[in-house]
């Protein structure tokens, strides 16, 4: 992989940033959490409203942040949307977890992360979750399944009629679709690319890469989030101006940004 040029990785000190207005993030890491994390989820709400954004979902990998959501909506005044990540810490591929978290109005729903190695996946339980998913119009999301499971569950959604499909971000080494795959996934899901695996302590990925995904598939089917919220990366915010300073840098318009930031996310939450 190719390095990150420091020179895109600190754009937004040096260049006017631009304006968040409208857009959502759809991957923010926020405490309480196992891990420290760089603010909670009140502050990251109160950001992206400062910022004058349209919506944040918080995501944890070890427990739901359903409920979490609303008390942010409430305290802030701004829109909060959480769900349930299904890891061991859940049960697993627990569709009880995902009843549980769709009563108290949970959003999202993401399939194994950091428990993936672990889990076997029993696809039958799969289909009874499915179908909690289409009867409360939630979002599916891949976690850090790899393609050859992402594909058989894309199949299933498929036949259930479930569209509100998002497969994370594709290009980190935890997921490594190739851009082949990513264009068949793409056909019935939509691509949250993140700017967190351009960072150095992680997959350290060369935005180009992200640029080239992006224009093979079309930013109608491509959503930008930052995955943030680590305490030794900047504030999501923040990390969201970077990405988009970066993709511009690489040539990806205000038009594709504006589809991928404002529209395509308005489309899978509401």
């Amino acid at each position: 992989m190719m390095k990150l040029k420091k020179e895109i990785t600190h754009r937004e000190f040096s260049e006017k940033p631009y304006p968040l207005e409208g857009f959502t993030d759809t991957h923010i890491h926020t405490s309480p959490d196992i891990k420290p994390r760089l603010l909670t989820d009140i502050e990251a709400a109160a950001d992206a409203k400062e910022e004058g954004m349209n919506s944040i979902v918080i995501k944890s990998h070890n427990e739901p942040t359903s409920g979490r959501a609303i008390i942010a909506s409430e305290v802030t005044d701004f829109p909060v949307y959480g769900g349930v990540v299904l890891n061991n810490s859940v049960g697993g591929i627990n569709v009880e977890a995902v009843k549980s978290s769709a009563m108290i109005g949970g959003k999202f729903v993401w399939f194994p992360t950091i428990s993936y190695s672990s889990i076997q996946i029993n696809w039958s339980h799969v289909e009874d979750i499915l179908h909690v998913v289409k009867e409360n119009q939630m979002v599916i999301a891949t976690g850090h399944i790899k393609p050859d499971d992402i594909f058989t569950l894309l199949d299933m959604a498929k036949s259930l009629g479930i569209w509100k499909i998002i497969v994370n971000h594709p290009l980190t080494k935890v997921v490594g679709a190739s851009l082949d795959e990513q264009v068949e996934m793409s056909a019935n899901a939509y691509l949250e690319h993140c700017f967190v695996t351009c960072m150095e302590r992680h997959d350290n990925l060369d935005p180009v890469l992200i640029r080239d995904s992006i224009k093979k598939i079309g930013a109608n089917r491509c959503l930008m989030a930052t995955d943030f919220g680590q305490i030794f990366n900047p504030r999501p915010v923040n990390g969201m101006k970077m990405f988009i300073n970066s993709m511009i840098h690489e040539g990806i318009s205000l038009d594709e940004i504006n589809l991928m930031c404002k529209d395509n996310p308005h489309k899978l939450i509401n």
